[in-house]
Parts: C-alpha cells; structure tokens; sequence
C-alpha cells in the first residue's frame, strides 16, 4: 500500500475532521467536546494556516500532522493506518529542516507516550489539564536535534 504526504488542501478537512473525532469516540477517556462538524471546522482553520499534512492511499485521507511553527499540535490516525509506518513518516518528515520539536500527550494516551519515546522525545513538564480544553492531565515532550544526535 503506497502512502504519500503533501500539504493539506480545504478539501481535506472533512477527512481530517473525522479522523480527529474518531479518536475522541473510540477512547472513553477522552471526552467528546465538540461533534464531528465542529471538530471538521477546526481541521479546516488549520488547513487554512496551512499547519496540517495529510497523509493519503488509495482510500483517501489516512492521518495527519498539524505543525504550528515547532510544535506538534496534532497526530491523528485512522484506526485502521495505525502501527504501519504512517505516523512515524508524519513525524519524520515534520523533524526535517528543525532543531526542536514541542508537543502535549495526554498522560492517558500510553501509546502515544510510548510512540514520541521511541522518537527521542523527552518529558520535560506534566500538567493537571488545567491548560487543555479536555481539562485531562497532560505531558509536556521535547525533541532537539542535537540531544537526538549525541545520545
């Protein structure tokens, strides 16, 4: 199965919106704040920022990474492009051409923990969740290109 990365396009929000809204519906830690149209809007404000590469197969929109400036803001994937490379790709292609990374995982999402590890990323804070909108307890990564190369 041939996946390709390229930029989001406007088209690409209703996708990338339903991938995000998954996740919150398959992990009952999570709280479902918003319903799939909103959370398709907010896909589509930053695919306007042009923060957001897709990564697309022959059935369409699999994942995505929304990159603000140095920080991961978002990596979702559909359940069913999960632990195929996909994601690792995403995270590759966003490290290149950076010094530093930056991203929050909710403390709850164990397998993302052990995925940004596996990366180099390294915990620097833990919060409460007073700083997200989900109010859940959140984790703080760091990747520096540097610290990446040494150790």
């Amino acid at each position: 199965m041939t996946v390709t990365l390229r930029p989001a396009r406007s088209t690409d929000a209703g996708a990338t919106g339903k991938i995000l809204h998954g996740f919150a519906c398959e992990n009952e830690w999570m709280p479902e704040l918003h319903s799939c149209a909103e959370t398709i809007a907010f896909c589509g404000v930053m695919i306007d920022r042009d923060w957001i590469t897709v990564a697309e197969n022959e059935d369409g929109v699999v994942g995505f990474l929304a990159l603000n400036g140095s920080e991961v803001h978002s990596l979702y994937l559909r359940a069913s492009a999960r632990n195929q490379g996909i994601g690792q790709r995403l995270l590759d292609q966003a490290k290149s051409g950076r010094q530093k990374l930056s991203l929050f995982a909710f403390q709850a999402n164990h397998g993302a923990r052990r995925f940004y590890e596996r990366n180099g990323f390294a915990e620097i804070a833990r919060g409460d969740g007073a700083d997200n909108d989900e109010n859940l307890p959140d984790i703080k990564f760091v990747w520096n290109r540097e610290r990446a190369a040494d150790g």
